[in-house]
């Protein structure tokens, strides 16, 4: 969460924006995503390199090797291309090679390749209008940088005895999010923002694998995808650089997310290309519509589809509602998530508590079909202060395998009672957490069958989950354990009460005596 000296830098940068003549929130959300995309290539830059010669590899070629072709006409030494060049230049100087050299070269990076990046970085504009305010800019964003490092190395020296590894793309994704809180529109359509540290843990739950096909329906920022990546490139690195077809498959077929809006495609696609994977599908679309034709495609899905917002009903893909006649997005994207996983396939979606007991038709037939006709795993409730202070809604995860033949026999339930931040609207961090307890507890549910239902996490049997008509709420099979209580007879509570009344009456006479002397 963004608080102290970075909010404050943000917010400064924010107001710099504003005096130096660009008001439209939209408009300035654009321009610090694409010098923050600048910044982050140069960075990526430096560390692929790096990582290149570590595995001994050594066939990296750098973007800012040598010269640079701009356009036909314009080439160029690509070291004035870096952000670590150009932001020490002379307001006049840097203004020129950004406008014109820097700008031009990241709007055509992929253009030369049939992928999201060029698609979308096609329309964008660089809106800065003087040398001052670019100069001003590019100084706070780096004092912005700073900041979120010492935040990374501030959360990782406290999460040593969690094993819980905070990098930089965690931090700059809350920063993504607390930008996007500034635009009026944020939400119009139910998308929640989803908190960086709770996408961790979903990714982390999934453990993703290098065969994976993983997507996103409702991509957003592609924050979801982005950790997928980190993931994989921290945990199976040699995996994936070391093998030819792996490298390629990384970089071109892996990851696919899909979205409706625009702005959040083309920050999408430079937040993958700065995470270091080179060509991600990332496609307008929306995903419940006939357009979308993906079924049977995908291994993992991991989402936090729109809660509300406005649906065109009539558009809605014909075999979806088949399975789940409503117009709820939320269970119209449960069904989906269904059909677009393959056999085998694994999905993690965080979904609104109705979904777990609605007494709807449409409530009931999703649930049903994840349960009779595949393998539900787990559903972890989360309290209701974990979207704020975007929204109160209380929320789960569900947890499920495409098996087309049932397979559901006991289902783990989760009481998550804290995240690691205060759950009002501020969101201060504190030492109560249960993430890690999750992440542990899951990776050994042979361990958790025995666990009392008195307890925050416990096995439920399918057939009671089928008694209760499909009832997912964790409230419905956690027992409350009653201690006796043993109180003193009547009569000595009576004289106890007795005792305590003339002491009183005794303070008060002697108080009385001392106001008359």
């Amino acid at each position: 969460m963004i608080a102290g000296e970075l909010k404050s830098k943000i917010d400064g940068l924010w107001e710099t924006f504003a005096t130096g003549g660009l008001t439209n929130p939209l408009n300035v959300i654009e321009q610090i995503t694409y010098l923050m995309f600048i910044k982050d290539l140069d960075d990526s830059d430096n560390r692929r390199k790096k990582d290149n010669i570590l595995l001994g590899l050594n066939d990296y070629q750098s973007i800012f090797d040598g010269e640079v072709k701009i356009d036909d006409d314009l080439t160029v030494n690509g070291d004035e291309l870096r952000w670590s060049t150009f932001k020490d230049f002379a307001p006049e100087k840097m203004f020129t090679i950004v406008q014109t050299e820097v700008f031009p070269f990241i709007k055509n990076l992929k253009n030369n390749e049939e992928g999201s990046y060029a698609r979308y970085m096609k329309d964008a504009t660089f809106l800065i209008p003087t040398p001052g305010l670019l100069s001003k800019v590019i100084g706070e964003l780096d004092d912005i940088y700073r900041l979120m490092d010492e935040e990374v190395q501030k959360d990782n020296s406290k999460n040593k005895e969690k094993a819980l590894i905070i990098n930089r793309g965690d931090v700059r994704g809350d920063v993504y999010e607390y930008l996007l809180g500034k635009l009026s529109t944020a939400g119009r359509n139910g998308q929640f923002r989803t908190p960086r540290h709770i996408i961790k843990m979903i990714v982390e739950l999934m453990n993703p694998q290098v065969t994976d096909k993983i997507c996103d329906p409702a991509a957003g920022t592609a924050g979801f995808l982005v950790e997928s990546a980190e993931f994989l490139q921290d945990k199976k690195k040699e995996e994936i650089f070391y093998n030819k077809e792996n490298r390629h498959y990384f970089h071109n077929e892996m990851f696919t997310g899909y979205d409706t809006d625009q702005t959040m495609l083309r920050i999408g696609a430079m937040n993958m290309l700065s995470h270091g994977v080179d060509n991600p599908n990332v496609e307008y679309q929306d995903s419940l519509s006939e357009q979308n034709t993906d079924r049977d495609e995908y291994s993992l899905i991991m989402a936090n589809p729109p809660f509300k917002g406005s649906l065109d009903y009539n558009s809605v893909s014909k075999d979806l509602l088949k399975i789940c006649k409503t117009k709820k997005t939320e269970l119209l994207f449960v069904t989906l998530f269904l059909q677009m996983l393959k056999v085998g396939g694994r999905c993690a979606c965080i979904v609104p508590d109705g979904v777990l007991f609605g007494s709807s038709k449409a409530h009931k037939s999703i649930r049903k079909e994840i349960i009779e006709n595949n393998n539900l795993e787990a559903v972890i409730s989360m309290p209701s202060g974990v979207f704020k202070p975007y929204a109160g809604v209380s929320t789960a995860i569900l947890i499920f395998t495409k098996t087309g033949n049932g397979g559901t026999d006991k289902v783990w339930f989760y009481d998550m009672t804290a995240d690691g931040f205060s759950l009002d609207d501020k969101r201060t961090p504190v030492k109560e957490n249960d993430i890690p307890d999750i992440i542990e507890r899951f990776n050994h549910l042979d361990k958790e069958v025995d666990r009392k239902k008195t307890n925050k996490s416990f096995m439920v049997d399918k057939k009671d989950i089928v008694d209760n008509d499909y009832d997912l709420s964790i409230n419905r099979y956690k027992e409350i354990e009653y201690k006796p209580v043993k109180y003193p007879p009547t009569e000595e509570i009576i004289a106890e009460i007795e005792k305590l009344d003339k002491e009183a009456n005794d303070a008060l006479q002697e108080l009385k005596a001392l106001l008359k002397d």
